[in-house]
């Protein structure tokens, strides 16, 4: 199920944010960022609609996805 970020708590996205770059541990090239920065676009990309937040009914859990991949 697509969660709409827009229906979720400011903290409860940032929490979501957070929990996704840390479990990924994403490579943003040779400079470091910040969480801050790393959180700031990703949401940029979830607002653009590039990217979606998924509830998984049978892993009972969030994850944070391409829309294109998911959605085919």
């Amino acid at each position: 199920m697509i969660i709409p970020y827009q229906t979720l708590s400011t903290e409860t996205l940032d929490n979501i944010l957070e929990s996704f770059i840390l479990r990924e541990g994403t490579d943003y090239g040779e400079i470091e960022l910040s969480m801050e920065e790393k959180k700031s676009r990703l949401l940029k990309l979830i607002q653009s609609e590039e990217a979606i937040i998924v509830w998984s009914e049978l892993h009972q859990s969030l994850d944070i996805k391409d829309r294109k991949s998911f959605l085919g």
